[in-house]
């Protein structure tokens, strides 16, 4: 399932601020096999650099980085670490060359300090698959620097939404603010090679996009209890809470324009989406 084209950057309006950018990472096979998601989020980063030349860095959560308490990326160049196993060798073979952004690492320090949230940096921490698989897509020169950010251990959609809000300034600082995760994540339902998306999938990606273009953050925060089959869709949250970064991020009265409506292997739905002003 897809969108018939790939939205501009700004839709029918120029805003000062970046977009934020949601998107499904999907599988580390993601890297390797694009699908039509692949491809838009290039299409995509290649309008967003040419309508903002001075894109400064991208600041990024990925649920493969859990840790206690919010912790910020540090160093200046973070290793490409593949963070999974029994793939094809080729996989193994990639790397992200992009650059760390310390001094954007400590911007990002300094207000989520000034939010309330506790918080410390790392400068040892790579980038997990969660973060370089659609950046490879996103950029694939890797010339973009990028700072990441771990999602704090048994945080919930409460705890991350103020997180992304505390980032929202970084927008007009020629900052793009990105929540890299999964619209739905059950791997224990993994189907192969299913030609036709499972229906649990499809009905609550589209609750969740009927939401978005309600701006109904409040049903959103409480998709737990709110959305069709959400508990089929994510049986545990890490894989959905970086959507709260990015509609944190984003602000109220923020519009989703989609990049992709695809999914994989039936169960995995790759949404992809920038929030942006109307």
């Amino acid at each position: 399932m897809n969108t018939p084209h790939t939205p501009s950057v700004t839709s029918s309006t120029t805003a000062a601020a970046l977009p934020v950018l949601f998107v499904s990472h999907g599988a580390p096979l993601f890297a390797l096999e694009p699908g039509s998601t692949g491809p838009a989020l290039t299409r995509w980063g290649a309008e967003l650099k040419a309508q903002y030349p001075r894109l400064r860095g991208v600041v990024i959560m990925s649920p493969h980085w859990v840790a206690r308490g919010a912790t910020v990326m540090t160093g200046a160049q973070p290793e490409t670490w593949h963070d999974f196993g029994g793939f094809p060798r080729p996989l193994y073979a990639l790397q992200y060359p992009a650059a760390g952004a310390p001094a954007l690492a400590q911007e990002v320090l300094t207000l989520l300090v000034q939010a309330g949230i506790d918080v410390r940096g790392d400068a040892a921490r790579p980038f997990d698959h969660g973060a370089w698989v659609p950046l490879m897509h996103l950029f694939p020169q890797a010339d973009v620097p990028v700072v990441q950010v771990a999602l704090p251990v048994g945080a919930g959609p409460a705890e991350v939404y103020p997180m992304g809000a505390a980032l929202r300034g970084l927008r007009e600082q020629g900052v793009l603010v990105v929540g890299s995760g999964s619209m739905t994540h059950n791997l224990a339902e993994f189907f192969g090679g299913a030609d036709q998306p499972a229906s649990y999938v499809v009905e609550f990606s589209r609750w969740i996009e009927a939401q978005l273009q309600q701006g109904d953050t409040a049903a959103l925060l409480d998709y737990r209890a709110r959305a069709p089959h959400a508990r089929r869709a994510h049986p545990t949250e890490d894989h959905f809470l970086p959507i709260f970064f990015a509609l944190g991020a984003a602000g109220e009265g923020a519009e989703a324009h989609y990049l992709s409506r695809e999914v994989m292997y039936g169960m995995l739905a790759m949404d992809a989406f920038a929030l942006q002003a109307a």
